[in-house]
């Protein structure tokens, strides 16, 4: 059984962990060490995973079986890229699950519980970015209903990369 929760500060140092991990699972074939080490230590250090918990434009989610943390999503309020035309949007800036917990429904309860985080939060439509060399998260998340609205710079490390903008309408 797949438990969500909403994170605290306590899970900072768990939720740091498991996002570089994830995050170097996912994209470390493709990036060089450096710049993967560059990144995961700008973006998922203990201070900075408190920092975003504790933030209250920032709503971190946790999904865990047996008391283990299988998976996150992060949604936050700010202004979209250009590309985004919908109006009262938030971005989920990440969604990310351990590859064990890969096809077993995880990812897509998830979502739901990201989607309801949304629309509690006044949110119309959801946007987020993912990169244009993840056929795998592009696949999962067209068949949620997002759809192409543009790209974005994204860099790791030293590296700037290429996203899709994508987004969906929750009402």
């Amino acid at each position: 059984m797949v438990d969500i929760r909403l994170a605290d500060s306590d899970d900072a140092a768990l939720l740091a962990d498991f996002a570089g991990r994830t995050f170097c699972d996912t994209f470390g074939a493709d990036n060089t060490p450096e710049d993967l080490a560059l990144f995961v230590a700008a973006a998922y250090g203990v201070a900075q995973q408190r920092a975003e918990i504790d933030d209250a434009n920032q709503v971190v989610l946790l999904a865990e079986v047996d008391g283990q943390l299988a998976a996150y999503a992060q949604l936050r309020i700010g202004p979209p890229p250009a590309c985004v035309r919908e109006t009262s949007t938030i971005e989920l800036c990440r969604f990310y699950v351990d590859r064990t917990w890969h096809g077993r429904g995880i990812a897509h309860q998830l979502m739901q519980a990201t989607e309801r985080h949304a629309l509690a939060r006044g949110a119309h439509a959801i946007w987020l970015s993912v990169w244009e060399r993840n056929p795998r998260a592009q696949a999962f998340y067209l068949k949620r209903g997002f759809r192409q609205a543009g790209t974005k710079p994204f860099v790791v490390g030293t590296d700037v990369q290429t996203d899709w903008v994508m987004v969906r309408s929750l009402t």
